[in-house]
């Protein structure tokens, strides 16, 4: 079972379930299908794997054509760097299925991420470690804002390595980064002004490259 492997410029940790480029550790976006198809064609390197076989893992009990596949390898190969017919990482083998091309090494160590992310609220920080960071009016969250403007669980920040992305969980008073309204996940950037109800938070990361300039609403 996969751990962790280095490839290239990439590691794939299967703990947080992150690509990685060096030598930053940036996490590199993929769909959670296109991660899983990764973690298949690495785990089973260097040999070949059927088109069928990679249905069958992939979505077990269900009918799914080969343009899905296909739409999934064109997604991994564009997140690794590939271009055109270049096949440093994933190998088409015509007629039959894929197979990864690359030398990877297994590796013990965690990789470190320097980036660290907090949130500031009146004048008091809160770290963000990886994963979700319930933002309302209940004591039990992340981050308690205690006020009738704000709902029970009203936002939520989650956190995956140095991505943070923002997301409005029913709220009635609804949430604003830089003057607009949050309706979709919003990927934070150092110096975010986050609006919840009565309260004006800011969003800080170690890794940021200075402040956005912030829309007042």
């Amino acid at each position: 079972m996969l751990r962790q492997v280095s490839f290239g410029p990439f590691t794939l940790d299967a703990e947080t379930r992150q690509l990685l480029r060096d030598p930053e550790r940036v996490p590199v976006h993929l769909s959670p299908k296109a991660y899983d198809l990764l973690c298949v064609l690495v785990e089973t390197r260097p040999k070949a794997i059927a088109k069928a076989d990679l249905h069958e893992r992939l979505w077990p009990s269900t009918f799914v054509s080969d343009a899905t596949l296909a739409s999934l390898i064109a997604e991994l190969r564009d997140a690794l760097g590939e271009r055109g017919r270049e096949a440093r990482f994933i190998r088409t083998v015509h007629g039959f299925g894929y197979a990864f091309a690359a030398v990877a090494r297994e590796t013990q160590e965690r990789p470190v991420t320097p980036i660290a992310h907090w949130i500031i609220c009146n004048g008091r920080e809160k770290a963000l470690g990886d994963g979700d960071h319930v933002i309302g009016r209940d004591a039990d969250v992340a981050i308690p804002l205690p006020s009738p403007t704000v709902s029970r669980r009203h936002a939520k920040i989650v956190v995956a390595g140095a991505v943070a992305t923002l997301e409005d969980v029913g709220s009635k008073n609804g949430t604003y980064v830089r003057g607009h309204a949050v309706t979709s996940p919003l990927q934070l950037t150092d110096g975010d002004e986050i609006r919840i109800g009565a309260f004006q938070l800011t969003f800080r990361t170690a890794g940021g490259g200075g402040s956005t300039a912030t829309e007042h609403r």
